[in-house]
């Protein structure tokens, strides 16, 4: 038996460099800036204001909520 136990340490190793590389991907997203996301929604408002869906009292009312947050 003693083949099982190289097939043991493999899986160790292989296990090992999965975490390894999880943490590192999780650590780089993490700290990336996830963005301004009112300026995602403003861009969002003008481009339905500019499509005529919204008139502009609901259009200055939404914005001015939007920068309130």
């Amino acid at each position: 038996m003693p083949m099982l136990g190289h097939w043991y340490m493999l899986f160790l190793v292989v296990a090992f460099w999965g975490v390894i590389i999880g943490l590192v991907v999780w650590a780089i997203r993490s700290l990336r800036p996830s963005g301004d996301r009112s300026a995602g929604a403003l861009s969002i408002l003008n481009e339905r204001f500019a499509r005529g869906e919204i008139d502009q009292q609901e259009y200055e009312q939404r914005k001015a909520a939007l920068q309130r947050s």
